[in-house]
């Protein structure tokens, strides 16, 4: 809920403007003088100031500038009954939001409040989008039609519409922040903000805040306050990715907040009340985890109310040559070049290939054959020398002899991938299925680099 700090020297004038705060679902404190909301500031999160022009001791334009000396994006709305142009001006050249005189209705300061409020989320979610731009900006649906992915869509569907905790588990590269992002926007929240959070990414000693955010002088270089991701997606999703590598100690406060809906900032002991539905992602097995009591059982039953699991793309061999032809058409499109088009004999040597680094793998080779490729058409000799060594050594002009065996490697290859497939990734099945033991099938996977 957002918090109002009403400033103002008249007992009465703060106690109306409270009222009148709160009426419009709005949280609000007070305080009586300049110093006074100084202080407030100093130890709770607010999200807009309404001060009062003229009060004993610090004005209200005084209050002004020693917030912006901190702070250059907290609103702030000044109040006054002894309204000038000249003050009018000096009150929004120091960075006022507004600027209202008394007597005033109430219809006019509820709209200049939402404004404010208003202003603020979306400067935020336009610094959020931009970081995510930057950060990702080949970001799509979901695609694919094999049996394994169609699955998944099927899941997202139903669990989109909850407000229930999802866990995506997979390997790195199989798309988990696209499985993440397709359930908000399949979610009533999906007009809110989606914020997502790599847990792997940040320092152990800086993840606190960026969690939850810190008032200022929290810690040494806090020169002022900031929310954290969970109000920045008050109302909205979070995404927690790799949450397997997140702090254990970090993990008791994330629970808390999970089991309660409030957060507090790193250096305060206001309670926020937050609304966030939490996506989270793991390459890890975290049940490997919590026997190693690096990850907390309490906190994954928590998050794992529902859990998604992202196939690895040798499990969708089908969707191979389909992905590779988008990723071609993207990366051509910003480079101003037609697309080449992908052979058959190519085709094979893509579906055929283990791919350890999922998508994200065949998404990076992609966009250096667009880069490189000077043909029409994309050869098999082409996306060899494109491949790790361990591919890239077969040429086209090879004897009849390694012909041959290449052949048979990529046949078994084929055969293997689609008995993983039908199997569910069940080494033991998989073997029956293909009539071989199962040590054999292990030492085919090592071989071929499966």
């Amino acid at each position: 809920m957002k918090r109002v700090l009403v400033v103002d020297d008249e007992r009465s004038g703060r106690r109306v403007l409270q009222i009148m705060i709160e009426e419009l679902g709005l949280s609000s404190i007070a305080a009586e003088s300049g110093e006074g909301a100084l202080e407030h500031l100093q130890n709770e999160t607010v999200h807009l100031v309404l001060t009062d022009l003229k009060m004993p001791g610090m004005s209200g334009l005084q209050l002004l500038k020693e917030i912006r000396a901190s702070d250059t994006e907290l609103p702030v709305i000044i109040l006054t009954a002894y309204g000038t142009v000249q003050t009018a001006v000096e009150a929004m050249k120091n960075g006022a939001f507004d600027y209202i005189l008394r007597p005033f209705d109430a219809d006019t300061l509820e709209a200049v409040i939402r404004r404010a409020l208003a202003f603020r989320r979306i400067e935020i979610e336009n610094q959020l989008l931009r970081e995510q731009l930057e950060e990702k900006p080949e970001t799509r649906g979901i695609q694919g039609n094999s049996a394994a992915i169609q699955e998944v869509i099927s899941l997202i569907s139903k669990v989109a519409p909850t407000k229930s905790p999802v866990l995506i588990t997979g390997e790195t590269g199989t798309g988990k922040e696209l499985a993440a992002q397709a359930i908000h926007r399949s979610s009533p929240r999906k007009s809110e903000l989606f914020v997502a959070l790599n847990c792997a990414a940040i320092p152990s000693q800086l993840l606190e805040s960026e969690l939850f955010g810190h008032v200022r002088g929290a810690f040494t270089g806090a020169d002022s306050p900031r929310p954290g991701k969970f109000e920045v997606a008050d109302g909205g999703t979070l995404f927690l990715d790799e949450i397997g590598d997140m702090p254990y100690d970090l993990q008791a406060k994330l629970l808390r907040v999970l089991e309660e809906g409030v957060v507090e900032r790193v250096g305060s002991n206001t309670q926020l009340d937050i609304d966030v539905r939490i996506i989270s992602s793991t390459n890890r097995d975290l049940s490997v985890a919590i026997a190693e009591n690096h990850f907390r059982e309490d906190l994954f039953y928590r998050l794992n109310v529902f859990q998604v699991q992202m196939p690895p793309l040798r499990q969708r061999a089908d969707d191979i040559v389909q992905l590779a032809q988008v990723f071609l058409e993207r990366y051509c499109s910003q480079l101003g070049k037609i697309p080449p088009t992908i052979r058959p004999d190519t085709a094979r040597i893509l579906e055929t290939y283990a791919w350890p680094g999922n998508v994200r793998e065949l998404r990076n080779l992609m966009e250096r054959a667009s880069v490189l490729c000077e043909e029409t058409t994309l050869g098999p000799r082409f996306v060899r020398s494109l491949l790790p060594a361990t591919m890239s050594h077969e040429t086209d002009d090879e004897t009849q002899e390694d012909g041959l065996d290449s052949a048979v490697e990529s046949l078994e290859r084929r055969l293997i991938l689609q008995a993983l497939s039908k199997t569910g990734d069940n080494k033991a099945k998989a073997a029956r299925l293909l009539k071989i033991a199962e040590r054999t099938l292990w030492y085919k996977l090592k071989k071929f680099g499966m």
